[in-house]
């Protein structure tokens, strides 16, 4: 189960006055699947109006309905080898998405296995977020001290239809990796969101069995 507070702190840092993300990357796809264009940027180049609406977008993933639009799903055992999802994850994560080779691996992945929902049927964003959270250790009365209990490293994903050219709508799917649990990197499991919940996630498919 998803602590909501763990979100909610998170959440805190995606403001833009005050935010964790390093750099975007994304790619539009055509309604096959196939890469119709990609961007990869650094969050500080990004205009005032810019870095807000990316803001949004990947905030909507950790801010969603605790354990019902965002559920956390264990990641077997066999997604961690070579080839699988996971550890391309984690390549994107430790190269701060640097690495356009990588990306591309992912959104090829990702077009591939998607079978979206009519509103996907015009072409939809894949957007990936690189954040880095210096995690504060707290005093025993749950106070903030200074001092960063962790520094967590993460991804947020956030799949969203096209509502206009290379405009992204709101996210229909994504995910945060590795899941925030107990204000700490669970690399063991992974946090997938799903704008309605009572319809299949093909993205889980992605990542758990």
């Amino acid at each position: 189960m998803i602590d909501r507070e763990d979100m909610l702190e998170l959440t805190r840092r995606m403001t833009p006055s005050r935010h964790c993300f390093d750099r975007v990357a994304g790619a539009y796809m055509d309604p096959d699947g196939f890469v119709d264009g990609s961007f990869n940027i650094h969050f500080g180049k990004l205009s005032p109006s810019e870095t807000a609406r990316n803001l949004k977008l990947a905030k909507t993933i950790p801010f969603s309905g605790t354990n019902r639009n965002l559920k956390e799903y264990p990641v077997p055992g066999e997604s961690k080898t070579s080839g699988m999802m996971i550890q391309l994850l984690n390549g994107m994560k430790e190269c701060s998405l640097k690495n356009d080779a990588l990306l591309y691996t992912f959104y090829e992945q990702i077009g591939e296995n998607l079978a979206g929902p009519p509103s996907l049927d015009n072409g939809y964003a894949i957007y990936v977020f690189h954040g880095v959270y210096d995690v504060p250790l707290k005093a025993s009365d749950k106070e903030r001290l200074w001092e960063s209990e962790e520094i967590y490293d993460f991804l947020i994903c956030a799949v969203s239809p096209l509502v206009g050219d290379y405009e992204p709508g709101e996210p229909v799917w994504g995910f945060l990796y590795p899941a925030f649990s107990d204000r700490s990197a669970d690399p063991d499991s992974i946090d997938i969101f799903n704008s309605d919940p009572d319809h299949d996630n093909p993205i889980r498919g992605l990542f758990t069995s």
